[in-house]
């Protein structure tokens, strides 16, 4: 197992879902649970557990609200941890944010922005992460970074032919 997803409930799927696919894509194994720090936090324990003995390199872990959950599994690992906000409640993600990007001193997250643009650079973060051993997925990144690049151009070639 390369990467695991914890998301805090069920409806966070859909937020994770290109990230999903991406891990996909780039042919990483991954798993995805639905865990909570506050809801159960004996089973993030133990799943952060497990998955470190079946050699996890890079946890992502997705919530909103309080979003205590990226900084709990930081608090038993020393791999990676990428923290995903989710847009939920009267705050528009920024309770979550704050949660995420505030760990103290000695627990570091990295903190992508909220929502399902979050998820996906997490994923690529996370791919990036393990393309400092395996040259293939550096290859896969330099890859996806070049065909952006050609879409950017071809978008500027589109919009000024329409003018």
């Amino acid at each position: 197992m390369d990467i695991v997803i914890f998301i805090g409930s069920e409806s966070d799927y859909d937020i994770v879902k290109d990230s999903v696919e991406t891990l996909k894509a780039y042919e990483v194994s991954f798993a995805l649970e639905v865990t909570s720090a506050h809801r159960s936090p004996e089973r993030t324990l133990a799943l952060v557990r497990r998955f470190e003995d079946e050699g996890a390199e890079v946890f992502i872990a997705v919530a909103g609200k309080a979003a205590h959950l990226a900084g709990v599994v930081a608090s038993h690992t020393v791999r990676p941890v990428i923290g995903v906000p989710v847009e939920s409640g009267g705050l528009g993600g920024l309770d979550a944010l704050l949660s995420t990007v505030q760990m103290p001193k000695g627990i570091p997250v990295a903190t992508m922005g909220t929502g399902k643009t979050g998820a996906a650079n997490a994923a690529l973060l996370a791919i990036e992460i393990m393309a400092l051993k395996k040259p293939a997925l550096r290859e896969k990144l330099l890859d996806h970074k070049k065909k952006m690049a050609v879409q950017v151009e071809a978008d500027s070639e589109k919009l000024k032919k329409s003018l």
